[in-house]
């Protein structure tokens, strides 16, 4: 997907990218964009599990609304900040990479790119019982560390951000427990 020379690019972080973009950018705006929410939805087997004993990571799934970050990025970067975001995004696939409406404040709506879990990969999960996540998520340890950790990272940010997710904290609550014995 290449942008229109005339585009500002903007990208939409919901999950790590909120707090480790890892590329330069111009402005960082709270956004909401409509029509997906972020989700547990997909088999990580490298990352956060492995193919014996797969973990989850967070993708946007069809459906309600997300709130995250968009950040708009300097048009002399945009071609390098694309390519990163494909390399670290699209590696495995399980994700499209799609230019979506995001409300900003002040009223604003600007296009940005976002990476959608790809509903017809094996990794899609779709959704399952609570109790179904968290023991995918007890068990997924990869390359990255657990998937635990990454839950509780992504909940810790999303309270210091002011960001409300309930099947998040709700999730998150379970795993705690259930660590807890």
């Amino acid at each position: 997907m290449t942008a229109r020379p005339d585009e500002e690019a903007w990208i939409f972080g919901y999950g790590s990218l909120m707090w480790n973009p890892g590329f330069p950018y111009l402005e960082r705006e709270p956004a909401l964009l409509r029509g997906y929410h972020r989700a547990f939805c997909l088999y990580s087997r490298h990352y956060r599990g492995t193919p014996e004993r797969p973990g989850l990571v967070l993708g946007l799934d069809r459906g309600g609304s997300c709130r995250g970050f968009a950040y708009r990025v300097a048009e002399r970067h945009r071609d390098e900040v694309h390519q990163y975001l494909r390399e670290r995004e699209l590696r495995n696939y399980v994700y499209v990479e799609r230019l979506l409406p995001v409300n900003l404040p002040r009223d604003r709506r600007v296009r940005a790119r976002a990476y959608v879990a790809d509903r017809s990969h094996p990794q899609y999960v779709g959704r399952r019982p609570l109790e179904e996540l968290a023991a995918l998520v007890l068990q997924g340890v990869g390359i990255n560390g657990t998937c635990a950790d990454y839950l509780a990272n992504t909940v810790r940010h999303l309270d210091a951000f002011g960001i409300k997710d309930s099947l998040l904290h709700e999730l998150a609550r379970l795993v705690r427990r259930q660590q807890q014995g």
